[in-house]
């Protein structure tokens, strides 16, 4: 089967519709028809002739599929109930636990160098206002997948928001696995920076890039979000032991890395200096970086639809939501400027480990971030392989069953990507150039324009011509702050890229790093 959409097929296809309407007999759950799951039928049905318009399933001719959002998700979770492999199974918690292990990384550990660059309070106040961006462009996400429980993941959401459009989906999914796929290099290029630094260079680098790309591919195997979100769990866990350590060890010790020695990369010498606003000299390029890594570690709406497709009731999902935004903020402002009060602009580095100036501080903190190392990149690898697997095996028992093929097909699109993974790593490797790039070209789109985009096309849908003005303040206020989140979008896409270009042309200049696949070791 080709990897468009499964409903496109669907639409087309008069006997595959039928027989699915044989299968399925509406409201056969009583409870969904008394409103149990929280939701008004007639509204919801009243809801659903607004979905069509925003192109829901009667729009791309899909007629089996209820009005009811939530009979629609109880209908999923029915037609899987006698599979081995079951996907609607992830409680809000669950949930939470897969947000805690997204965002509660090694990214953390770029909030110093960004303050360095931007100044402590502009970089708090960047921190704070992206937070609270994402939190209400996740919001978005949420309702649109609610309209539409159908959706599978942030490919089938963008071909809708863009009226159906096929070459849309392709887009859109070569961006996300390409995404997907830069955030494993980046995991692969850290994993051998930590070997490197536990061993002091004992392999060749593009060895221990490797070992890690091994490893993560065999944690990657699990086929369900159930089944990692209790490894999401440990993984968010030591991730915040480890950046507390780091905390705690800059602020034990007593003189950063590189101290009164010309500091890490020749910068200024003397006692740390903490900013409080962006120095004179502070380039567009360095500004733009540090505002991009920051942004990094905070958008994370391209897993979120694919989270929601694997929910029991996906009605739950703002309360992970605003557990993980509210945690989020809390522990990257204080590990961010705690350290990069101890450390000062002339001695910081990213990751932030490398500004501990002792060796078994360094260590002790940075190991207890290996869960981490592997599980996120696990995590994304995961998301791309379920994607393409589904879409390969849709309607036929090896999605569902343990089968040879299955199996087969699902370690071997894994495999890929690793390989994949592997090779980004080794042709950009550095830390932070890697986290700006990827925000640039991909999270302009997935963190800003498609979700300014989707408020829009749902108001649209809700209100019919004139939306805009037809609630007074708060529908123009609505439009107002959607537009100006697509044009931080496109000024990211735009200046950014060409600042992450710009910085890795100047590290490649300054013989910073070392070249591609190259064995020099990377260690902090």
């Amino acid at each position: 089967m080709a990897l468009g959409r499964k409903s496109k097929v669907v639409a087309d296809d008069s006997n595959n519709t039928a027989s699915l309407d044989e299968k399925r007999e509406p409201h056969q759950d009583p409870a969904l028809e008394t409103g149990v799951y929280g939701y008004d039928v007639e509204k919801t049905e009243e809801r659903g002739r607004k979905m069509s318009r925003l192109g829901g399933p009667s729009a791309i001719g899909i007629t089996d599929v209820d009005d009811d959002s939530v009979v629609s998700v109880g209908k999923q979770v029915e037609m899987e109930s006698s599979n081995a492999i079951k996907y609607r199974t992830c409680s809000w918690q669950k949930t939470a636990a897969l947000l805690f292990s997204e965002y509660i990384c090694l990214a953390i550990m770029s909030f110093p160098y960004s303050y360095s660059v931007l100044g402590l309070v502009p970089g708090l106040i960047v921190t704070i206002v992206v937070a609270l961006f994402v939190l209400y462009t996740s919001l978005i996400v949420w309702e649109f997948c609610i309209r539409h429980p159908e959706i599978r993941d942030v490919c089938d959401l963008g071909q809708m928001l863009y009226y159906g459009w096929t070459w849309v989906w392709y887009v859109t999914a070569a961006m996300f696995l390409l995404n997907n796929t830069f955030i494993q290099g980046l995991h692969v290029l850290t994993g051998a920076k930590y070997l490197n630094t536990m061993t002091d260079g004992a392999v060749c680098t593009i060895g221990f890039s490797a070992v890690v790309a091994v490893i993560s591919w065999f944690c990657s195997l699990p086929r369900t979000f159930d089944t990692l979100s209790k490894i999401a769990t440990l993984s968010a866990f030591f991730t915040f032991i480890s950046v507390l350590l780091a905390a705690i060890f800059a602020g034990l010790e007593d003189h950063p890395k590189g101290y009164n020695t010309g500091g890490p990369s020749g910068k200024l010498v003397g006692e740390p200096k903490v900013l409080v606003v962006a120095a004179t000299s502070t380039t567009f390029v360095s500004g733009m970086n540090a505002f991009l890594n920051i942004s990094y570690t905070f958008i994370g709406q391209i897993t979120l639809p694919s989270f929601i497709a694997e929910m029991k009731e996906p009605k739950d999902f703002p309360k992970a939501l605003w557990a993980v935004t509210i945690a989020e903020i809390i522990v990257f402002s204080i590990v961010g400027a705690v350290i990069y009060a101890f450390t000062g602009t002339q001695y910081n580095t990213a990751p932030a480990f490398g500004s501990l100036g002792n060796e078994v501080y360094l260590k002790v903190s940075f190991s207890f971030m290996i869960p981490t190392l592997i599980f996120l990149g696990v995590l994304y690898a995961s998301v791309s392989a379920r994607f393409i697997f589904f879409r390969l095996f849709e309607g036929t028992r090896h999605k569902g069953e343990h089968t040879v093929v299955g199996w087969a097909s699902w370690a071997g699109i894994l495999a890929a990507t690793w390989v994949v993974a592997f090779i980004i790593a080794e042709v950009i490797p550095f830390f932070s150039d890697l986290l700006s790039l990827m925000s640039s070209l991909f999270d302009s789109f997935f963190g800003f324009i498609f979700w300014g985009t989707a408020y829009m096309r749902m108001r649209q849908a809700d209100y019919g011509p004139g939306w805009v003005t037809k609630r007074g303040i708060r529908g123009i206020g609505g439009f107002a702050l959607n537009v100006f989140i697509i044009l931080i979008g496109l000024y990211m896409l735009t200046a950014g890229t060409y600042a992450t270009v710009q910085s890795i042309i100047d590290n490649y200049h300054a013989n910073l790093v070392g070249g591609s696949f190259s064995c020099k070791s990377n260690a902090l």
